[in-house]
């Protein structure tokens, strides 16, 4: 590893080199980065293990048999929705771009960013770079201003789920509460959140009214991405860039929707039921890569509240996961090829 890190250093001029980072530190972001990607994964195999480790060799072939007769027609449908929802991103982020003064076609938008989904599948938020990435060199975007706009989509993306828990807890405070609220210690995250909340406005004052040179230097740096996040807030395209948030929410929401009806026991579910489920399974998505293990763990947990057995539920889950991520690996594949071909110079 020594070698390696030799290898990538030892071309520096005096500038680079002062910034170069020192041996210990490589190996620590080497460790941060696998464990980044080891735990999930492990996660994700503990929960499955416990799952069906507790169901019955019945059970286990009542699961098989869900799969066996699922209506897959309604999986077509909500891959065309998710095709439509990841379109709709592609064209949303053209806005801040222009903003700023650059220009990326359609197509590069759309297959950045089913490349990146892929890649989120590995390392967490390594989509969100290649994004950057990817606009860099076809569309000579600068990458701090392209992943500035990336974060703020992420930024907005989080207030829109915020919401959903919002009406979720609105429309069915009980079954909410019984599931999550009550066994959560509160008193605990409050505490938490009010230190993490203080630091940070600590942070950002020191930031903002700072002299010193190594945070002027750190503006200089963030400066591009700063740009890229405050793109929303100036451009002339409000409008237009929140309904296509709004549309690619809905897609979301609509697509779940639509995979509910694979399965006649959870054809019969209420729509609050179902923005209940769509909250939970979206907390899921971030516990492990993308899901793996903890969406179908958590789905079935929160539709037996609804009176829909575990095997069921289970079987919902991996369904829907797993068209989901078909999905995705079948987009990014395709991007990954033809991105170069239709950015080949002729």
């Amino acid at each position: 590893m020594k070698k390696k890190w030799l290898q990538k250093n030892n071309d520096f001029t005096a500038d680079e080199a002062a910034d170069s980072i020192s041996f210990s530190q490589y190996v620590k972001r080497q460790i941060g980065k696998w464990l980044s990607i080891v735990l999930p994964i492990a996660l994700g195999f503990f929960l499955i293990f416990y799952t069906y480790n507790k169901f019955t060799a019945e059970q286990i072939l009542e699961i098989q048999s869900y799969f066996k007769n699922a209506d897959y027609t309604y999986l077509f449908i909500a891959a065309g929705i998710a095709v439509l929802g990841n379109a709709s991103r592609a064209y949303r982020w053209k806005f801040s771009l222009e903003h700023m003064g650059y220009k990326s076609s359609f197509r590069n938008n759309f297959m950045a960013i089913s490349i990146g989904y892929v890649l989120n599948l590995t390392v967490p938020k390594s989509g969100e770079v290649s994004r950057a990435l990817i606009v860099k060199k076809y569309n000579n975007i600068p990458f701090d201003k392209g992943f500035g706009s990336i974060v703020a989509e992420r930024i907005i993306d989080f207030l829109v789920l915020l919401l959903f828990m919002l009406v979720a807890i609105f429309l069915q405070f009980s079954i909410v509460k019984s599931f999550i609220l009550d066994k959560l210690p509160l008193y605990q995250i409050l505490l938490y959140a009010g230190f993490g909340l203080s630091i940070f406005i600590v942070s950002l004052l020191v930031y903002h009214y700072s002299k010193s040179k190594y945070i002027l230097s750190l503006k200089q740096k963030i400066s591009g991405v700063q740009e890229g996040v405050f793109s929303i807030i100036h451009m002339q395209k409000k409008m237009a860039y929140l309904f296509h948030t709004a549309f690619i929410w809905f897609s979301y929401l609509l697509m779940f929707y639509v995979v509910f009806f694979v399965f006649s026991e959870t054809s019969t579910l209420s729509f609050s039921a179902v923005i209940t489920s769509f909250v939970v399974g979206s907390i899921a998505i971030a516990f492990t890569n993308s899901g793996f293990g903890s969406y179908p763990f958590l789905i079935s947990k929160i539709l037996l509240v609804y009176a829909i057995s575990e095997t069921t539920g289970n079987a919902f889950g991996w369904i829907v996961w797993t068209s989901q991520m078909i999905v995705v690996l079948a987009l990014g594949l395709f991007s990954f090829l033809y991105l170069p071909v239709f950015n080949r110079k002729k």
